[in-house]
């Protein structure tokens, strides 16, 4: 019984494919075709050329069919792209249940998530429309869940620290895939794409108006070869373990609602409000300056090579 007070939604259809539930066409070609065989000639495109290549006319075209054909099969463009994501997503690894640990469980999901946007870099364009509803998202979700089964976390925690791997994983794909993108399209090498954003970062970052960034620059910063990513999966998965002793003790930490910040209780106050807004024009007013001070800065250089130069 639902004690939800919802009942059972109507499923998308997309979400109803993706789940084997839909009814299949009664009625199409007599040649070889399936929901399968154009999710697979879809995802062939997009891993070749990318998300915006991919059309109900280009996969017919591919499948030596018509469009009208897949649209039997496929009613939307948008629920053959979720069928896309479903099937390159699959299952989370088998070995990763064999890990020993939460942390080292935790820690073989990240990777094989980071490997899947490596793969298909394409998913990173599809726009995230609330959570994911399809098998091999939940089995992913129910994976990084078991890891955590056997801790003291509440089942909130446990999602909240899944949604960490998750998003430090997305995040860290999408900066690989980039680094691969232009690596391909320009013809460089991962350290001559340092270089030329740590030449770019010192010409244009002056430790005047950026005093903290420049400093890293100064330090190389963009030349390290250590990955920021697994640093910071470490150090939270770091927290977690040091919050351990916490939940086990019953003391959980009660999230604050989305949108709460330390001045909630005071916000109506007008002399407060008064004082936030004095902030928020200050701040402007110094990112103003700052802007102006770069284009003053830039124009001086000018100036500067100019007269060197007798131009």
């Amino acid at each position: 019984m639902d004690d939800t007070g919802a009942g059972d939604p109507d499923l998308p259809r997309g979400i109803a494919l993706a789940w084997g539930i839909a009814a299949d066409p009664q009625r199409g070609p007599k040649r070889e075709m399936s929901v399968e065989s154009i999710v697979d000639a879809a995802v062939e495109l997009a891993d070749a050329e990318g998300l915006g290549a991919v059309s109900m006319a280009a996969v017919a075209a591919r499948l030596g069919y018509t469009p009208m054909s897949l649209y039997r099969y496929v009613t939307a463009k948008d629920d053959l792209i979720l069928l896309m994501q479903e099937e390159a997503t699959g299952l989370p690894p088998e070995h990763v249940r064999e890990v020993q640990g939460w942390r080292g469980q935790l820690e073989a999901l990240y990777r094989a998530m980071v490997q899947m946007y490596v793969e298909h870099s394409w998913m990173l364009d599809i726009q995230i429309n609330g959570s994911p509803t399809t098998p091999n998202s939940a089995a992913w979700m129910d994976a990084g869940l078991a890891a955590l089964a056997d801790t003291p976390l509440s089942q909130p925690e446990r999602l909240s620290i899944m949604l960490f791997i998750t998003g430090q994983a997305r995040w860290c794909g999408s900066i690989l895939a980039s680094y691969a993108r232009i690596a391909r399209d320009e013809h460089m090498a991962d350290d001559e794409i340092s270089r030329r954003e740590d030449a770019l970062f010192r010409r244009l970052i002056t430790a005047e108006a950026y005093p903290a960034l420049r400093a890293a620059i100064d330090d190389g910063v963009f030349l390290s070869t250590s990955d920021p990513f697994t640093f910071g999966l470490e150090r939270g998965l770091d927290g977690i373990q040091a919050y351990l002793p916490r939940a086990a003790a019953g003391r959980h930490d009660q999230p604050r609602p989305w949108g709460a910040d330390d001045g909630a209780e005071i916000a109506g106050d007008k002399r407060f409000r008064e004082a936030r807004k004095a902030v928020r024009e200050a701040e402007k007013s110094l990112r103003d300056a700052r802007k102006l001070e770069r284009i003053a800065a830039r124009d001086a250089r000018e100036r500067v090579r100019r007269a060197r130069t007798g131009a």
